[in-house]
């Protein structure tokens, strides 16, 4: 079993590597950068991860300035269209556009999801059977949930300083048709899942919940480039609230921080740098369903937490870092640009609060190594693979367009 997954993964790294090269080499042919026009990087998925399994489908990325190159951000949309060995099907439309001199920025995230996932409580640490949670391994500890996931995000933002914006938004998640699958209330054979215990403690159903609000947002930011940057900084503050007469099940607020830096650390070669990533989530007031909670990997483009399932570690209020090292390869001497790796470290907290853990109490640390391939240079689009392990000894192979912050 465990040389055929080899031989997977090979196989896998192999096409990807021989689409990329050769899709990079097409577009090389036109290297003019012009205002409104796309440049659109396509890519086959096949790719494995440890939530979803073997992946197949399809993701698009786009660039576009839409003003004078000089004063304006290049925008990007990102898309995909999936289905997993797991039976799930995946669909994702997510971007960051700026106007014409950057007046205007807008953020958008929507998801179709006809998915399952597995949970694993709250909180980093010890679980509530005295386990650890960095020895348990996924399928002793994971309880598997089926469900519909609808997400509609989206937030504008008007420049009232260079590089600063303020704006509002909206924001809707809906969890349907959930199957608790590990879920047993009969007398004999009982078992309460975290998912069932929590709901019935916060008074949510256990089938379905819908979570809906408004957002008032603040952003700077200082980077080159969206998909890739070599320089700049970003900072979000997003504080979020969940009235019950917009639609949501219960009301409740949420304030999100993030703040992202990128170092040159060679001044010939803006590639060659040290990128920084932080952010943390927090419950501000009320109670939010389950599958809502502050986790790992469910941030705008779920690229947090690599080593780790989406989802592995959630609770109340969540902390998480990430620092990441890329370094600039010449491989070839025609393509001088193309080749890149990488090598990343990342650390997750998360807190709980009906068993006292707070935030910081216990840490989740996880490291890789990538691999990049630059299949757009007007664009920046990168072929990303990376290589992660836990602290449990669990490696995941992931494979990506662009970088992942």
């Amino acid at each position: 079993m465990k040389n055929k997954c080899i031989k997977n993964i090979y196989l896998i790294l192999s096409l990807w590597l021989l689409t990329a090269t050769i899709y990079a080499d097409e577009q090389e042919k036109n290297m003019t950068i012009e205002p409104h026009k796309f440049y659109n990087t396509f890519m086959p998925i096949l790719a494995t991860n440890p939530t979803y399994g073997t992946m197949y489908g399809v993701a698009a990325s786009s660039g576009i300035y839409l003003g004078d190159i000089a004063t304006t951000k290049m925008s990007n949309i990102a898309a995909t269209a999936t289905y997993t060995s797991k039976h799930q099907k995946l669909f994702t439309l997510k971007g960051t556009g700026y106007s014409e001199n950057n007046e205007w920025m807008i953020l958008g995230d929507a998801r179709l999801f006809y998915t399952s996932q597995s949970t694993y409580g709250l909180g980093t640490g010890p679980l509530p059977n005295g386990d650890k949670q960095s020895d348990s391994t996924y399928d002793k500890d994971a309880q598997l949930m089926d469900f519909d996931m609808y997400r509609i995000h989206l937030t504008g933002l008007k420049q009232i300083k260079p590089s600063f914006y303020i704006g509002l938004g909206y924001k809707y998640d809906k969890y349907s048709n959930i199957i608790d699958t590990d879920l047993n209330l009969s007398e004999e054979g009982k078992h309460l899942t975290s998912h069932y215990i929590y709901s019935m403690a916060h008074g949510f159903d256990t089938d379905s919940y819908t979570l809906s609000g408004v957002s008032l947002d603040a952003i700077y930011d200082t980077r080159d480039n969206v998909s890739n940057p070599y320089t700049g900084r970003y900072a979000y503050a997003s504080f979020s609230y969940y009235p019950e007469f917009l639609g949501s099940d219960k009301k409740s607020s949420t304030l999100w921080l993030e703040y992202r830096d990128y170092y040159s650390m060679d001044k010939q070669d803006p590639r060659k740098l040290l990128a920084l990533w932080s952010y943390a989530n927090f419950v501000t007031s009320g109670d939010m369903p389950y599958m809502d909670l502050p986790a790992v990997g469910w941030d705008q483009y779920g690229r947090s937490g690599r080593a780790y399932t989406q989802g592995r570690f959630r609770g109340e209020d969540i902390f998480y870092t990430e620092l990441e090292y890329r370094i600039p390869l010449k491989l070839s001497k025609k393509h001088p640009k193309r080749y890149g790796m990488t090598l990343f470290a990342n650390v997750t907290s998360t807190s709980d609060k009906a068993r006292d853990q707070k935030l910081f109490d216990y840490l989740e640390p996880a490291a890789g190594i990538g691999f990049r391939i630059m299949v757009n240079e007007q664009s920046r689009a990168n072929i990303a693979i990376d290589y992660a392990v836990g602290v449990n000894g669990k490696g995941s192979v992931y494979l990506n367009i662009n970088e992942a912050f």
